[in-house]
């Protein structure tokens, strides 16, 4: 890979960093936000979900726009969209304004996941694209880990919610320029939707990247007329839409009942608030380690049975949270394990993503499945949260939010006899 496209992908691991910062900078700032207007606990829960709302309606709708208008105008407008967003945010003087821009904001968020997704896999190599994928998603993970730490320090020396908003801010706005300089439009998507000049566009980038001038583009793909969600249902590729967004949905149903309750069962178990939240913080650790993790074995082998291999393992640890002693490093441990496996399998999904769909539909794809599926995140908790006052054994409870990473190998194996059957490349 030569050095603009390191460039490139580099730029969008930050940008994906600075998102996991802003998704996180709510759950902060939210202490200071109570206590400053004197909201409950049910209020201050409607504030906290609307950038989760704000980011599966970008995913699904703005990911569909960077397949019809280009990647790098909507990364520049996503980018836009979330420093607005976190400056009105340090500014809000009410739970309704508060609420709006931190809707507003999840809108660039997801956009910009789904629209990097793409842009990295554009300019990777194809030796690199698994790792490089993984590595684009990872830096969310990265960012909500280094820009917790750092929002925390902040807290604790100015005692200013607002400060962390002003923080995201102004880390969206450095990055603003170096996109606008530094990343050139995907040629792959100028070859994909054929806009007025694109010779010209893909040429451009060519010579940026140090290759030679093209005299044509190559035939445009047949199968896919245009960039739209009835092309993603479409006889090519409606069952793999179909499978990938099971898959991803029951996945994060996994994942954020390992986020949303270890802290609580530790706590039920006798342990300290401190100490629950220092387990929490040691997972986010092994998340991050299990994400790299996968982009490297990605190298050496085969991608969708690494996935469903890793799938296989997240049920088996979060399963295992019911058959634990009360002993809070045994927990530590099994629970630092769980979030390695459960992110491994959650980005691991990226690659497959991109792999799946052509550039006309990448953007769209991944943004369907991920917006839909981020449908996981609402339903696994409060799942979870059911059974528990229903009276379960967190073994039954465990199981069944485990299980969920078997719901999505299931669908992965699926998916693979499904490119087998269209005679397409595994994966």
């Amino acid at each position: 890979m030569g050095r603009l496209q390191v460039a490139v992908v580099a730029l969008c691991i930050a940008l994906n960093a600075i998102d996991g910062f802003d998704v996180l900078a709510i759950s902060f700032a939210a202490p200071g936000i109570a206590a400053e207007w004197g909201i409950d606990r049910a209020v201050l829960g409607v504030v906290l979900s609307m950038e989760l709302v704000g980011m599966a309606l970008g995913s699904v709708l703005i990911g569909n726009l960077a397949d019809r208008i280009g990647r790098r105008p909507v990364i520049l407008g996503c980018l836009v969209t979330m420093t607005l967003g976190m400056f009105l945010a340090a500014f809000a003087d009410s739970v309704a304004a508060l609420s709006v821009t931190r809707l507003f904001t999840g809108l660039g968020i997801g956009g910009m996941l789904s629209s990097t997704s793409a842009m990295v896999a554009e300019f990777s190599s194809d030796r690199r694209r698994n790792l490089n994928v993984v590595l684009n998603i990872a830096g969310y993970s990265a960012g909500a880990v280094v820009g917790g730490l750092i929002a925390a320090q902040l807290l604790e020396r100015t005692g200013e919610w607002r400060s962390v908003f002003l923080l995201g801010a102004a880390a969206t706005t450095v990055l603003l320029p170096l996109v606008f300089w530094c990343m050139p439009e995907s040629i792959e998507s100028q070859i994909a939707r054929r806009p007025r000049g694109a010779l010209e566009g893909v040429n451009r980038t060519l010579r940026r990247l140090g290759m030679a001038p093209v005299d044509a583009l190559p035939a445009a793909d047949a199968q896919v007329a245009r960039a739209s969600f009835g092309a993603l249902f479409s006889s090519a590729y409606a069952r793999p839409t179909v499978l990938l967004t099971i898959a991803y949905f029951a996945q994060i149903m996994a994942f954020y009942f390992i986020q949303k309750w270890t802290p609580k069962l530790l706590v039920d178990m006798g342990f300290d608030a401190a100490s629950a939240g220092r387990v929490l913080v040691f997972v986010n650790i092994g998340c991050v380690i299990g994400a790299v993790a996968m982009g490297l074995a990605s190298q050496r082998m085969r991608l969708q049975p690494l996935v469903v291999g890793a799938m296989v393992l997240s049920f088996a640890t979060i399963a295992s949270y019911g058959l634990l002693p009360h002993d809070l490093v045994w927990f530590s441990a099994v629970a630092v394990l769980a979030g390695f496996f459960t992110n491994a399998s959650v980005v691991g999904m990226y690659p497959v993503l991109v792999r799946t769909y052509p550039a006309l539909l990448r953007a769209s794809g991944t943004g369907f499945v991920i917006g839909v599926g981020r449908g996981g995140s609402v339903v696994g908790p409060i799942a979870a949260g059911g059974l528990l006052a229903g009276g379960s054994a967190l073994l039954v409870v465990s199981g069944a939010m485990g299980a969920g990473a078997l719901v999505a190998a299931t669908m992965l194996v699926l998916l693979g006899r499904v490119r087998v059957a269209r005679g397409a490349d595994t994966v």
